[in-house]
């Protein structure tokens, strides 16, 4: 468990990394602005179901969480 734990936040750096230079190489499209939200949620459903204990939680919690997550990524390319 403790390994999948690392694995999983070294796997976290590198999306990070990945964002930084996707944002830094390509500038300000509809395209690249999507795919940085994109990893944007993936690394916050990572976070939340490994290192907050969300995935013992009860589906409710989970099916809203992902829900409201992709309510506000709506919102805010919608605003964009």
């Amino acid at each position: 468990m403790k390994n999948s734990l690392i694995l999983i936040y070294i796997f976290l750096l590198i999306i990070t990394i990945t964002t930084a230079c996707l944002s830094s190489l390509f500038g300000v499209s509809a395209f690249i602005t999507s795919l940085i939200m994109g990893l944007a949620v993936f690394k916050f459903l990572l976070v939340a179901f490994q290192f907050m204990e969300l995935k013992k939680a009860h589906s409710f919690w989970k099916i809203s969480l992902i829900i409201t997550l992709g309510l506000i990524i709506v919102l805010i390319i919608g605003i964009k």
